[in-house]
């Protein structure tokens, strides 16, 4: 004979399952900021140029001008805080894209927004453009137009993820193939260039960090508040409704979010792929698919991601250095084949 638990004993237990949850979610973010810091530190202490710890540790902290402060303080500490606004600029923004759009491989890079970004940046510096602060604006143009094109052709709200995939792959295609065009007939396009497009964070400056961080910082703040209504819109239009979601409100903030976060980060360093495509999957691991959780890992753990990468570049071509957009795509092309293969193997 069964014997039903009271109501009260059932709603006690989930509460303090639910409470259990959290505090795991909590402490693993917390695991997760302590990760973000080593990794920064390590991006201060180490570089193509082998250095002591006490020469890092001078340069830090009694700056007197020698060659060993310059490369700490004027070129790796720039380097680590640009590394820590674009690394979370990417993983917010591949987060939100994927909840906007239902699309579990959606990321700027895949559906061609960091290439659009990178298309009008180009095209500026044809037209004589020469500041970041041009840069930027010509990059939020950029990402914005494909945005909305790609959305058209994937079919809108009736959007499938294979039709926004081929929609973002046949739009960065045809961008690529112009800025390939542009720096063959452009020879100081070309120089200028040359180590942008495949994204590097290694001309980072201060002056590039002061640029671009308040466009990041905004744009992270606004993609973080939008974890209740993204959880809203998973369970459908009609139901986000009867929660009281505003989708127009919504959508719109998500594109404008979306587009600061990748207009600025491609201004600042170039387009860097696969970020916000591998970040999003791997902390809903851990996270389940509340979007609040998942923004709030995304927001540490793909600069972590970016970072690191761009530790290993320094190190593994010493004493030259391999562009952390190549370190990235390396490591995220495997990662994209294999969810492909994933998600094809569950729709059958």
């Amino acid at each position: 004979m069964l014997v039903e638990s009271p109501p009260e004993e059932s709603a006690a237990s989930q509460a303090a399952a639910t409470r259990s949850r959290h505090g795991a979610r909590a402490v693993g973010l917390l695991a997760a900021l302590a990760v973000l810091a080593l990794i920064a530190v390590a991006s201060v202490a180490v570089g193509a140029k082998q250095m002591p710890l006490d020469e890092v540790w001078h340069g830090l902290f009694h700056y007197s001008g020698t060659t060993s402060d310059v490369v700490v303080r004027d070129l790796r500490v720039p380097r680590t805080i640009l590394g820590l606004l674009v690394g979370l600029g990417l993983g917010l923004s591949g987060a939100v894209m994927q909840a906007l759009t239902r699309n579990p491989l959606a990321e700027p890079g895949i559906l061609g927004v960091n290439a659009g970004a990178a298309a009008a940046v180009v095209s500026a510096i044809s037209l004589g453009a020469n500041s970041l602060s041009e840069f930027v604006w010509w990059a939020f143009l950029g990402a914005g137009v494909v945005s909305v094109v790609v959305y058209v052709l994937g079919g809108s709200r009736s959007a499938t993820p294979v039709r926004l995939a081929l929609a973002g792959t046949a739009a960065s295609a045809a961008l690529v193939g112009y800025i390939n065009a542009v720096q063959l007939m452009d020879s100081k396009a070309l120089d200028k260039l040359r180590f942008w497009t495949v994204g590097s964070l290694a001309s980072a400056t201060m002056d590039t960090v002061t640029q671009v961080a308040p466009f990041l910082l905004v744009g992270a703040v606004l993609a973080l508040a939008l974890g209740r209504p993204l959880n809203a819109m998973a369970m459908g239009d009609d139901t986000a409704r009867a929660l009281g979601a505003n989708l127009t409100r919504t959508r719109i903030g998500a594109m404008v979010a979306i587009t600061l976060l990748c207009g600025a980060a491609t201004a600042a360093c170039g387009p860097i792929v696969f970020i916000g495509l591998m970040i999003p999957h791997l902390v809903r691991f851990f996270t389940g698919p509340d979007m609040r959780w998942v923004l709030a890992y995304s927001a540490v753990l793909s600069p972590a991601l970016l970072l690191g990468a761009d530790v290993v570049g320094r190190i593994v071509t010493r004493p030259a250095e391999l562009q952390v957009g190549i370190v990235t795509a390396l490591i995220g092309g495997p990662v994209f084949i294999y969810l492909v293969r994933r998600k094809r193997m569950a729709q059958l």
